[in-house]
C-alpha cells in the first residue's frame, strides 16, 4: 500500500477547497457535487461534502489534524490563514504552534518546527 491523501469532511467542499488552495497554493484537481480535491506538493487533500456535517470540537474530539511548517515566523502565515477564513482556536497549547480552524472547523497547526530535510529524505528511501 501507499499513502494517497487526506480526506476532510465538510458541509461545503468548494469553500474548503478554495481555502486550502489559497493557504497552501497547489491546484484544484476536481470539484464535483460531493467532493473536491486540492493537490499540493507531497499531499492530496480530498474535501468531502457530508450531509448534516458537524465540525469537530477543539480541544477534546479525537481527530486528525494537519501540521504545517511556516518557516521561521508564525505571525505572517497565521495572518494569511485568518484573512482566508480561518479562525484562531482556543486554548493555544504551546507558543511554538498556532492552532487555527479552517472554514469547516477542522483544526490545523502552523509551526516553525519541522523535521530536518535529511530525515524526511531517509524516510522515503532517497
Amino acid at each position: 500500500m501507499r499513502f494517497v491523501g487526506v480526506s476532510l469532511d465538510c458541509a461545503d467542499s468548494d469553500e474548503l477547497a478554495a481555502f486550502y488552495v489559497g493557504l497552501l497554493g497547489g491546484r484544484l484537481l476536481w470539484s464535483e457535487e460531493r467532493s473536491a480535491a486540492v493537490q499540493v506538493p507531497g499531499l492530496l487533500l480530498v474535501l468531502q461534502r457530508v450531509p448534516d456535517y458537524q465540525p469537530p470540537v477543539w480541544p477534546g474530539t479525537s481527530i486528525v489534524h494537519l501540521d504545517l511548517s511556516a518557516g521561521e515566523k508564525l505571525a505572517e502565515p497565521e495572518q494569511r490563514a485568518l484573512s482566508l477564513g480561518a479562525t484562531r482556536a482556543e486554548p493555544q497549547p504551546d507558543p511554538r504552534w498556532r492552532v487555527l480552524l479552517d472554514p469547516a472547523g477542522h483544526p490545523f497547526c502552523i509551526t516553525t518546527l519541522a523535521p530536518p530535510p535529511e530525515l524526511l529524505e531517509s524516510a522515503y528511501g532517497r
